[in-house]
């Protein structure tokens, strides 16, 4: 389990091949979910949990000015390969996440 911190505006891409089985809650504010075409997705607060696997996440973006924590719980033993149907395009990253 690790803690994602987006700062106010900030976007990461979501890397399928290291967020295949991940599961996300926010413990603080709003993350807005980008889709795999590029528009925009739904905006979840506090306490809200999202999968991550097989559902067209393509990156975490903080549409507020305050600082957005994720929460992210994974398997401890990653022996599975993840493998998907979609091609893979990665986001840039603006350096806004810690």
């Amino acid at each position: 389990m690790w803690t994602l911190t987006l700062r106010g505006g900030a976007r990461v891409a979501v890397v399928a091949a290291e967020w295949c089985d991940a599961f996300g809650v926010v413990t603080r504010g709003r993350v807005q979910l980008e889709l795999r075409d590029g528009e925009p997705g739904p905006v979840v607060g506090r306490d809200a949990g999202f999968w991550l696997r097989g559902t067209g996440i393509h990156a975490l973006r903080n549409p507020g000015r305050r600082t957005a924590r994720v929460r992210i719980v994974t398997p401890r033993a990653r022996t599975v390969t993840c493998w998907s149907t979609h091609p893979v395009r990665q986001l840039p990253n603006d350096g806004g996440t810690t």
